[in-house]
């Protein structure tokens, strides 16, 4: 990741007072993203030996999600 660019990384940590759902800032984006992808059937489970073409299928499933998109618009 550093040799692509600068990245922050912020864990966000529920606090131990809370009883229940309580929404935690930022972290919708990241679940819902993940329901998204998950939405494709290729990548509900781990069928995947290498790791490019995890990474290939991922970008198969946005290159769907968006052009889906651009088609309602």
């Amino acid at each position: 990741m550093q040799k692509i660019g600068t990245f922050t990384l912020e864990i966000v940590k529920r606090t131990d007072k809370a009883k229940g759902f309580e929404v935690l800032p930022r972290r919708w984006v990241v679940e819902r993203t993940f329901a998204w992808l998950g939405r494709c059937r290729r990548l509900a489970k781990d069928w995947e030996k290498s790791l490019a073409s995890a990474e290939a299928w991922i970008y198969v499933a946005h290159i769907r999600l968006l052009t889906r998109r651009l088609a309602r618009s």
